[in-house]
């Protein structure tokens, strides 16, 4: 188990395939030279939350998180490795666990997959304390990025950055104890 205190930043699939197309494949230019440098920042040796979160605004313009709940990762594996080593990030949080593509660049980067828990989004945006600010709304509300302060953000840690996967350990004891039963 950890917990998590500091900024983070949301990205889901239309995120995700942005940050590759845009300032991966290609050099940044202009408006996406200045959003990558921003949210570069934040991401270097920081977190990426798969999250598309219920939002709503007050009367003064500010942004509140109503519901926070992770999303499933695996859509982003076509991206996510790439993405650890490009920007420099140490941990990806969602739920359900990735695959042996994010894990070897948790290895090779020194990152970590976190598991929140899904079911929980209202409480888990009782951990969000500000929205700091948010990007790319013309990807929709749920798909933007979002650079969130928290605090106490509990996840548990099932893949490392030693190659270990929580996943495929229960995915083969589970596996095993199937064939045990049914004599398989």
């Amino acid at each position: 188990m950890v917990s998590l205190s500091g900024t983070m930043v949301t990205a889901r699939d239309a995120a995700h395939k942005y940050i590759i197309d845009r300032w991966i494949d290609e050099e940044p230019k202009g408006e996406d030279a200045r959003l990558r440098q921003v949210l570069g920042e934040v991401l270097s040796n920081g977190v990426i939350y798969h999250c598309g979160p219920v939002v709503r605004k007050d009367d003064g313009g500010k942004w509140h998180f109503i519901a926070a709940g992770p999303t499933t990762s695996i859509r982003e594996e076509p991206y996510q490795g790439r993405v650890i080593g490009a920007l420099g990030v140490r941990a990806v949080i969602g739920k359900g666990g990735m695959g042996e593509k994010t894990l070897a660049a948790c290895k090779e980067h020194g990152a970590v997959y976190l598991h929140a828990v899904g079911g929980a989004a209202s409480l888990i945006a009782r951990c969000v304390e500000e929205v700091e600010d948010v990007y790319k709304t013309e990807f929709g509300l749920p798909e933007a990025f979002w650079r969130i302060r928290v605090k106490n953000f509990g996840c548990v840690v099932t893949m490392d950055s030693h190659g270990d996967s929580l996943h495929k350990d229960i995915l083969e004891k589970s596996r095993g104890l199937y064939n045990e039963m049914f004599g398989l």
